[in-house]
């Protein structure tokens, strides 16, 4: 479940705090019990940049959908 303040991160602020995670883990040197704390919060992290890419994917395809249908009637139009 993720958290009010990470749905509050940006995409680009959730990103790089996951890459933060990530460098982490790929280290090593940590706990059992902080590996562990590190992984569930790259996994919220991750959910939240999936978040975002799919709400840009959603825009980008309502963009381009509105754009073929003005392209559709401009040329049915004429």
């Amino acid at each position: 479940m993720t958290s009010k303040v990470d749905e509050a991160l940006s995409y680009e602020q959730a990103r790089d705090e996951l890459i933060e995670v990530v460098r982490r883990l790929e280290a090593g040197g940590t706990s059992l019990e902080e590996s562990l704390a590190l992984w569930e919060r790259g996994e919220e992290l991750a959910r939240v940049c999936r978040r975002w890419l799919e709400g840009a994917r959603a825009r980008l395809d309502a963009a381009l959908a509105e754009e073929g249908e003005g392209e559709g009637k401009a040329a049915g139009g004429e």
